[in-house]
């Protein structure tokens, strides 16, 4: 496992790299929402902007001196105008096309994005010439309302609601030959299913029943229904994917969740996902009409919580080791448990040593995106690294890994953390190699 971190403007990094270079794109970049005043959500896409315009360019949109006018520097501001976010969006394209260029055919590409701009970025990257491949829904029950809330008559009302979820934009390099075929020439194309699957669980999934019928919803059929070696081939092939579920875990959902109350609540029963529908008490569902198979209030008593959301793939948010490990932190805590971002921004942290970065991913989440989108042995790339949650995961999953960084400040928190992820990596191989060479010596 090695790691390559370059400290500046990722654009200039990714052009020195080679085409067809890295098997996996996984980041987290601006969201140009100006988050917390922070430059690299605000001020460096302006500059970034008016570096733009000091080319000369013959395009619609020059100004009086040939250069762009300069509404990208409008990219990131809290208000969200049509401007802005038609910059933001031409900044993403810009890193994005760069990402398409390393990106080997076939190649993955893993984005994550603020609700409110999410449509801007995954513009920008279908733009840059990706293919858009699904959205992965990052589901947490911390968030914290920013609102603003009326006084008066209308109190009570306000502006936002509680957020609750991260977008995670999934895309593509395109290929030209199959799947299989692009997989064993460049090992990229294909989702590591099996490296991903949920915790299984031990409930049965389904499948044909004991009349040796397929098994379907009532009054639903088709021809080959009425075939019974037909039905035998579909049931045996049910029952495989069954039990291969049953053992090894579910298939991975385009949903994570960070296993608080208020998600597991919201996922009652982890066999049926809505509960038992033929209960004593329970009004009958109205056919054909969408919202009404809510529960009463009493079901809520039944909600087993260390079930709920077992279909889904769990990660904690980030916990304090996470964010320090490897930075020599002390005992005491920068910030009290559960406090606002303002106070974790504001806070000493370079005092205790600690990872004053406002926005840390949790290491075990980016590990499981890096596995379901990088080969074995692959090389990863994060143009956005941060305090380097990813390059950290990448060193936990085995594999290379490059970074980009403006903040010389959070280079070197990431470098520390991703060099203590490798050697504590690399002492655990070591470990197990002295095993099973004691083991070997004594013929077991």
């Amino acid at each position: 496992m090695t790691y390559t971190l370059h400290l500046g403007d990722c654009i200039q990094a990714m052009r020195a790299m080679p085409d067809n270079s890295v098997d996996s794109v996984v980041t987290d970049p601006p969201y140009g929402i100006r988050f917390m005043g922070k430059s690299w959500d605000g001020a460096d896409i302006e500059a970034r902007a008016s570096y733009r315009a000091s080319m000369p360019s013959h395009a619609a949109a020059c100004g009086p001196n040939g250069g762009h006018r300069s509404v990208a520097a409008e990219a990131g501001k809290y208000d969200l105008t049509p401007a802005g976010m038609l910059a933001f969006q031409a900044f993403t394209l810009e890193w994005a096309t760069e990402c398409l260029r390393v990106l080997k055919p076939g190649g993955h590409l893993l984005s994550f994005a603020a609700a409110r701009t999410y449509h801007h970025m995954a513009v920008g990257i279908e733009m840059a010439g990706f293919e858009i491949r699904d959205q992965i829904m990052w589901v947490f029950g911390s968030g914290f309302p920013k609102s603003h809330n009326l006084k008066g008559e209308r109190e009570g009302w306000g502006t936002a609601l509680k957020p609750a979820h991260e977008p995670i934009c999934m895309a593509r390099k395109p290929f030209a030959c199959t799947v299989a075929a692009n997989v064993a020439l460049h090992g990229t194309g294909a989702l590591n299913i099996d490296a991903c699957r949920v915790t299984p669980t031990g409930e049965r999934l389904g499948g044909g029943d004991e009349s040796g019928k397929a098994s379907k919803p009532e009054g639903w059929a088709r021809p080959w229904m009425d075939d019974p070696d037909h039905v035998a081939k579909h049931n045996a092939k049910v029952t495989a994917n069954v039990d291969k579920a049953t053992h090894l875990g579910r298939w991975p959902a385009n949903l994570i969740h960070d296993g608080s109350p208020a998600v597991r609540l919201a996922f009652p029963d982890a066999v049926g996902q809505q509960g038992d529908l033929k209960e004593t008490g329970r009004a009958r569902p109205s056919s054909g009409r969408f919202g009404d198979m809510a529960a009463p209030h009493a079901h809520a008593a039944r909600i087993e919580t260390d079930k709920s959301a077992a279909r889904f793939f769990y990660c904690a948010k980030t916990s304090r080791m996470d964010r320090n490990e490897g930075l020599g932190t002390g005992e005491q805590k920068a910030v009290n448990t559960n406090a606002t971002m303002r106070k974790i921004e504001d806070a000493d942290w370079p005092a205790r040593n600690g990872n004053h970065h406002p926005t840390v991913k949790p290491t075990d989440l980016m590990a499981y995106l890096l596995r379901l989108v990088t080969p074995p042995g692959g090389t990863a790339l994060d143009p956005f690294m941060g305090s380097g949650s990813t390059g950290k995961a990448a060193m936990r999953e085995g594999f290379q890994f490059i970074g980009c960084e403006l903040d010389p400040e959070y280079l070197a928190i990431a470098k520390t953390r991703i060099e203590h992820e490798q050697t504590k990596v690399a002492a655990a191989r070591e470990s197990v190699a002295a095993t099973e060479s004691q083991l070997s010596l004594f013929g077991s």
